[in-house]
């Protein structure tokens, strides 16, 4: 069997992620849940091996040999694009592939909430969209570039690692880097496009002190960057960013970022209560003068959680549990998966079952606003996964 004749079954199977690995039948991730490619054979390490080196060019090919491994990016006309790792394991080469979308979905058709189309219209600031591997995270951000592209007239400059989604110009100039291919890193081409005349600056990435240092200066200088990070919150996320400097330079870096962030955006993926895919449940952190407070002062950074759930009517701020709150009551996920998912399961049945303490005010009025109702964009969900 060749690999795009695995593709192919795949993506008719609605798979989000293709494990390919020496000694077992390919594998398909389907709504969250790996299955096996039904009567096919067990792949040998030499077929592996085929399909990985014959999606890399000679440079690639150089640099899996001497790091072993590789990420990169491989469409098939007709078929789709992919996200490729490709790894070395126990002697034998496996392979990783995400499917990649054609099509961009709206901000609305990926139940995302509509408070995301306003933090994407910043003109300068910092907006950070976090989650697990496998959470949606590119998928968010295309959607709040597209946004972007259909409704100003800027010029946007991705970093990418690789590049998934293909972006095409509307209203914007959208220039795509992909590193190691139009360069080497993420700080060097962070570096480069603030010489390049940005408005919008994307990093796939901020992986390294050098980036995240970068980053902030690209905000505070007047540009809208947006970036990703593997933390599950918004107060892990700023944790996060502030420990990654050395401690002298700590309390500067509380105050460059309350300054700049705009929004924090953390995601987890829900499977739907129909079966077909699965929905964002999203936090969503704008920064107000309050938040601002609260991130330059070490010894309040903890009450955020607090701040995101008192700021929903007002600001469009969401905690998990409001969010879970919201798809539950559309019917969109059932009440087991709303509960298994909860931050505070306690308290998530404690509002279910419609008891309440009289002080806990951060649920006033929560009928899930910001999330469009499941027959508004369900059709096209199924299409563009997560």
């Amino acid at each position: 069997m060749e690999l795009n004749d695995i593709l192919a079954v795949a993506l008719r199977g609605g798979a989000s992620d293709i494990h390919l690995k020496a000694g077992l039948p390919p594998m398909f991730r389907v709504d969250g849940a790996l299955v096996p490619l039904k009567d096919a054979r067990r792949l040998p390490p030499e077929d592996i091996s085929r399909m990985a080196f014959g999606i890399m060019n000679n440079w690639q090919k150089e640099r899996f040999k001497e790091f072993n491994e590789l990420d990169l990016a491989y469409g098939v006309p007709g078929l789709g694009r992919f996200r490729v790792n490709v790894f070395q394991q126990r002697g034998t080469i496996g392979i990783v592939l995400r499917v990649i979308p054609f099509r961009i979905s709206t901000i609305e058709q990926l139940l995302l909430p509509k408070v995301l189309e306003k933090v994407a219209m910043n003109e300068r600031g910092l907006v950070l969209v976090t989650g697990t591997t496998g959470s949606g995270k590119s998928t968010t951000l295309a959607a709040m570039i597209d946004h972007i592209n259909t409704h100003r007239t800027c010029h946007v400059m991705t970093i990418e690692d690789p590049i998934e989604f293909l972006i095409r110009d509307k209203r914007s100039i959208i220039n795509q880097r992909e590193v190691g291919v139009d360069t080497m890193s993420f700080g060097q081409a962070l570096k480069s496009a603030l010489r390049q005349d940005p408005d919008v600056i994307l990093v796939g990435e901020m992986r390294d002190l050098e980036t995240i240092e970068t980053a902030l200066t690209a905000a505070e200088t007047g540009h809208l960057v947006f970036s990703t990070l593997h933390t599950l919150d918004a107060t892990e996320t700023i944790n996060r960013i502030i420990s990654a400097f050395p401690p002298y330079q700590q309390k500067q870096v509380r105050l460059q970022l309350g300054a700049v962030l705009k929004a924090v955006i953390s995601q987890r993926l829900v499977p739907r209560a129909d079966g077909k895919g699965r929905v964002p449940a999203v936090e969503v952190l704008i920064s107000t003068h309050y938040v601002r407070e609260l991130i330059e002062d070490k010894d309040r950074t903890k009450e955020i959680p607090e701040a995101i759930a008192k700021g929903h009517q007002t600001y469009g701020m969401q905690t998990f549990d409001q969010s879970l709150m919201g798809l539950l009551k559309q019917g969109i996920i059932s009440y087991e998966e709303a509960l298994r998912q909860a931050t505070n399961p306690d308290d998530f049945a404690l509002r279910v079952s419609g008891i309440s303490s009289t002080s806990d005010s951060k649920w006033d009025d929560f009928e899930g606003q910001g999330q469009p109702a499941a027959a508004g964009g369900s059709d096209d969900f199924k299409i563009e996964r997560f």
